[in-house]
């Protein structure tokens, strides 16, 4: 590395201190800060092991996990890299990447939640203090103490109309000025003529005047408006989590040199060195080593694959046992992962041009009250020549017919809906998703992390001899390779003692060999312990005679993996599972579980094409997923789930977050949604009936606007009341 270089913090083991000790001892570096992903962390105690020990680090400063985003934030002394912070976390069990903090953006607090809570708060007490003085001019007090308590009452409630009432004012602004119409427009409306209506009253002396009317208006609408936005989270961008996943630097190999380098300053035809543990930063061609790659991220495949000189590997895959030289041959915007990012970022668009029930009902629900407040100030008007009852009709025909029992339809119900599934372990991330959910027909579950728990265990670990599963476990013991962890994991739960083995050497792309009583032994590929290659997925013992001794390994169900796939198949959807595993490991598990459609070794791009293609038949389509191979797939769907122990990425895609492990709560779900959306019809229904009811009342000019306030409240608190009959 030349001494004009600094070394930055990678998410490669390639990136070692010691040829950037010298730069770093002649510069006065500013501190690191480094960000991972901490995909399997699901608790409190995680959280504080974790901070603990990067607490009890000497050069880092301070370090915070967040468990909702699965982050760890970490200021450290110069020269800390990221690889020594992963590897901390690594070590006491946890699975850990690096993140391009330049890629994120900081992580937003619910500035729009306070917002609306600081709006309600202002109106619910200014609401309050105009109704105590209300029922005073009520009761019957005199001209001048009625005069004097509108003045009061107007004093309280501009500047808390102003404050309060600025989001639907800026909401109806904003699509005035497009030569549209929403919601808030005729929101808007009543409110400003409610006030107006109230001073031209107090100037005038009036015995009424609104400004209760407009004040606990705006105070429900906007308890409706935070309802609606508790229902919903406020989710990063898919997108923009796989971009952070991209490996931010890399060891590039010049004349004989390394150096590291920002993956931007990388170029087809260069070579980059990539040590194990590293992830890879680019697609290439391996031009030197041998080692296992784990390609889980990219195609859910479980087994490592052997890689030698001549293989191709794609950005995004994690190299485990030996160093490799990879020559480039796509780098950024080309690489495998950014393309997946890109289909992510596709499909998201098209999803968001999915149009909610309430949003339907607006558009034909918003100019039938301007025109129909329009009519009837013109005809009171003709009528009486009396501007004053003309305005107070209109007033009282635009509150009357508010749409707040409109608003409150849909999320009083998603928010009882939202609130029982939490019970059950599910979180409702998107505001339309329980609308969609309801129209599921087709389930499509991605198969390793999701039905399977993801990590393999030896089979029959009892049927093993004694003496194998001894020199088995010390030759394990000196791997790192997820299926060695396995044995020796094995070995201890069954209290196996490790043999007495020496001179134990890990051969990169193959597995480890030792001595044992004077003869050499090999625990790894079928291929290289001379053992017959199986479909199921196994490692094998030589032990210099007697014939290789096998290890068979399985991958557990998720706890509630049956009975989701049972409720859904009794239900009458259509259950499909879709793997980038082998053929064999798919068809066991889809016999396994009763599903007769499933599809082998399939990339991401033919995931999410095959969700695409299912959507085009008519189908709607529930995604299950948990990994990067799953994050296109689970955009494209029509509606998401992923498990809460899922990567970033494929979290932040979905619609829906499983909080615990057990997959049961699916199929009941689906029964939840249904009830949701049959009480959202039932709501529009009141309120339908409502206008039907109370508008002619409004337009006869038996209704004042208080009058009209009152019944406008009574329609919100009965569609409330229907809500919580989901419960």
């Amino acid at each position: 590395m030349t001494a004009t270089m600094r070394p930055a913090p990678s998410a490669c083991p390639a990136c070692a201190a010691a040829p950037a000790a010298e730069a770093l001892a002649a510069r006065d570096l500013p501190d690191a800060r480094i960000a991972l992903s901490l995909p399997t962390i699901h608790c409190a105690a995680c959280i504080s092991k974790i901070e603990s020990a990067l607490d009890a680090h000497p050069q880092v400063r301070s370090a915070r996990v967040n468990l909702t985003l699965k982050r760890a934030s970490i200021d450290a002394a110069p020269g800390v890299t990221a690889d020594e912070m992963r590897a901390l976390v690594e070590r006491l069990g946890y699975e850990a990447h690096e993140l391009d903090a330049g890629t994120l953006n900081a992580t937003a607090t619910d500035k729009a939640g306070r917002d609306l809570l600081m709006r309600l708060a202002v109106a619910g007490f200014a609401a309050m203090n105009v109704m105590l003085l209300s029922i005073s001019v009520w009761s019957g007090a005199d001209a001048a103490t009625r005069d004097l308590f509108h003045w009061i009452s107007a004093a309280i409630t501009l500047p808390a109309i102003a404050f309060s009432g600025m989001p639907f004012f800026r909401n109806a602004w904003a699509a005035l000025r497009q030569g549209r119409l929403n919601m808030d427009v005729p929101i808007t409306l009543a409110i400003v003529l409610a006030v107006i209506t109230s001073l031209w009253e107090t100037s005038l002396s009036g015995e009424h005047a609104y400004f209760d009317a407009a004040i606990a208006l705006t105070f429900f609408l906007l308890a409706g408006r935070y309802l609606d936005h508790r229902t919903r989270a406020i989710a990063r961008s898919a997108a923009e989590e796989l971009t952070a996943l991209e490996v931010p630097r890399a060891t590039r190999l010049h004349d004989g040199e390394e150096e590291v380098v920002s993956v931007s300053e990388l170029a087809a035809g260069d070579l980059v060195l990539v040590r194990p543990g590293g992830r890879m930063p680019v697609d290439g061609e391996i031009v030197g080593g041998t080692s296992e790659i784990d390609r889980s991220l990219l195609t859910g495949e479980t087994r490592p694959v052997f890689a030698g000189e001549g293989q191709a590997v794609s950005a995004g895959e994690v190299n485990l046992t030996g160093p490799l030289t990879i020559r480039a041959t796509a780098v950024g915007a080309e690489t495998s992962l950014h393309r997946m990012a890109d289909l992510v970022a596709i499909a998201e668009s098209g999803r968001s041009r999915y149009t909610s029930l309430a949003d339907r009902a607006a558009k034909l629900y918003a100019p039938g009250v301007h025109i129909l407040a329009g009519l009837s100030f013109l005809g009171w008007y003709l009528y009486t020549w009396d501007l004053r009852t003309a305005l107070n009709i209109a007033a009282a025909v635009l509150i009357i017919t508010c749409p707040c029992a409109l608003g409150l339809a849909v999320p009083a119900v998603t928010t009882a809906a939202s609130g029982r599934l939490f019970r059950r372990g599910m979180l409702i991330k998107h505001e339309t998703a329980l609308e969609r959910l309801a129209q599921v027909d087709t389930v499509v579950f991605d198969k390793t992390g999701t039905l399977t728990a993801g990590t393999p265990r030896l089979e029959a670990p009892g049927a093993v001899p004694p003496e194998a599963m001894a020199v088995a476990r010390a030759l394990a013991e000196g791997s790192s390779h997820p299926l060695a962890r396995a044995i020796a994991e094995a070995a201890r739960e069954a209290g196996v003692a490790a043999a007495k083995v020496s001179d134990v050497t890990e051969v990169p792309g193959y597995g480890t060999k030792g001595r044992y009583e004077g003869r050499e032994v090999r625990l790894g590929r079928a291929s290289w312990t001379g053992a017959a290659p199986r479909a199921q997925t196994a490692s094998f013992l030589d032990m210099g005679g007697g014939g290789p001794v096998a290890f068979p390994f399985t991958d557990a169900l998720r706890p509630g993996a049956q009975e989701a796939v049972a409720a859904l198949v009794a239900d009458g959807k259509r259950v499909i599972l879709m793997s980038g595993d082998t053929e064999p490991a798919v068809a066991a598990l889809a016999d396994r579980l009763g599903i007769k459609e499933w599809t082998a070794e399939a990339l991401p791009a033919d995931k999410a094409a095959r969700v695409d293609a299912l959507g085009a038949e008519g189908g709607h389509v529930l995604m299950v997923g948990d990994g990067l191979n799953d994050t296109a797939a689970l955009a494209a769907a029509h509606v998401s789930i992923s498990p809460a122990s899922a990567l970033d990425a494929a979290r932040v895609a979905s619609d829906i977050v499983l909080l615990g492990n057990d997959l049961s709560p699916i199929g009941a779900a689906c029964v939840t949604a249904r009830s949701a959306t049959r009480r959202i019809r039932e709501n529009f229904r009141i309120a339908t009936v409502y206008n039907i009811v109370a508008v002619p009342l409004a337009v006869a000019g038996l209704a004042t606007p208080l009058i009209a306030a009152l019944a406008m409240s009574a329609s919100s608190i009965t569609v409330s009341l229907n809500a919580l009959r989901l419960r």
